[in-house]
Parts: C-alpha cells; structure tokens; sequence
C-alpha cells in the first residue's frame, strides 16, 4: 500500500513537471540558437556524438556515481540485504557489481535510445532564477529533456531506461531482489536518485562560491 502511494505521488510529479516545462522559455529572437530551457541568455547546441558518450562515461564512472556505488553497496552490506550476497567484503563487492551494471545498462540504453529521436539527456542548471524557482527547476528536469532545437520534451528515452535497466537487471540479481515489486521499487528510486544528483549540480556551485567567499573574508 505504501508502495502504491509513493508511486502514484512519482507519476503524478511526472505529469505535472511535462506540464509546467511547456510554459519555459524558449529562445528569446527567432534567428537566435534557442537557449537551453534552463537558461534565459545562453544559446543551446545539440548534443554531439561525442558528447553523448562522455555523458554515459560520466554518469557511469563518475566520481559522483562511484562514490554513491560505495554508500550504497556499504549500506546494503550493513544490513546484509539481499541475504544471498551475505555480509562480508565478497557481498559488498557483489552489491557494488550489480549496481553498477544497472546504472551501465540504463545509462547506455538511455543514450542510445535519446540519439535516435533527438533527446539530450544532460542537466542544465538555471540561472538568475530564486531558490524556490531553481528547486522546482531540479523537478522538471528529472522528467524532461531537449531536443535538438533546446526546446523542452517529454524524457522518453529516461521513461523506457530506468524501468527498463531494472526490470532486465533481474536476471542476474539474487531472488530476493529479482520480482517485480523490487524493480518497481528501484525505478522509483532511480528517479528519486537522478533527482538529487540535479540538485547537486544545482546548488553545489553556488555552496561552494558562498563557502570560498567565507574563508576569504
């Protein structure tokens, strides 16, 4: 039941952030490259080949995904679950193997599948906007995308992968974890984790300028 609820709530977010990205703004002239959703001023450059793999090398093997691998896997390992795996430096290796195998397959499935319709899957932080505008920006953009044009669309590629890599990631998983209510589970938090690692990219760069500026003084 609780379960239920809190997907009903992500569906919800969902609809409503597809919704609210259709009133951004898009490009300020008609002859200018249209700026990216996220921004007001700068002009948005489709995503090249190039870039799309380093995307996937980044959000695969970045330190950023690395470092969340080990909390994860060494929380999983704390509360020795999925049993199968037990609670040893062999059950957090296999913990972290698994994990990063789903994160690999949807990050590929997401990029390829994005390259074939157009879909940028990169993160633009706003600019000149309140907190409360750039938290909501967080929202939107765990849902919506570019295209090529840096207008704002539906994420399609991001709604086939995230539920895609988990539920195919049952195939290797141990049993405990390889139902439909676990990949279910993990498709919402990998929503939910995409979102905080936005709102990272958000705000640590403002924390960190605000920080600097601190110790300077």
């Amino acid at each position: 039941m609780r379960f239920r609820l809190f997907a009903s709530v992500a569906l919800s977010v969902a609809f409503a952030s597809v919704t609210s990205a259709q009133t951004l703004p898009s490009a300020r002239y008609s002859n200018d490259p249209p700026p990216a959703v996220s921004s007001a001023s700068r002009p948005y450059h489709p995503i090249s080949a190039k870039q799309r793999l380093r995307w996937f090398a980044e959000s695969t093997v970045g330190p950023e995904t690395l470092a969340a691998g080990v909390f994860t896997a060494g929380f999983g390992t704390a509360r020795d679950a999925p049993k199968e795996y037990g609670s040893t430096w062999k059950g957090f290796a296999q913990r972290y193997g698994v994990r990063l195998t789903g994160i690999s397959t949807g990050n590929a499935m997401e990029a390829s599948l994005g390259a074939i319709w157009g879909e940028d899957p990169r993160y633009f932080p706003s600019y000149g906007q309140p907190f409360k505008g750039r938290l909501l920006h967080v929202v939107i953009m765990t849902f919506v995308a570019h295209d090529r044009e840096g207008h704002v669309m539906p994420a399609y590629a991001r709604y086939i992968s995230t539920p895609g890599n988990n539920f195919l990631s049952n195939t290797w998983r141990a049993d405990s974890e390889a139902t439909t209510k676990a990949a279910l589970t993990r498709t919402v938090l990998g929503f939910a984790g995409l979102m905080g690692k936005n709102a990272f990219a958000e705000l640590w760069p403002s924390v960190k300028r605000t920080v600097f500026r601190t110790h300077a003084h």
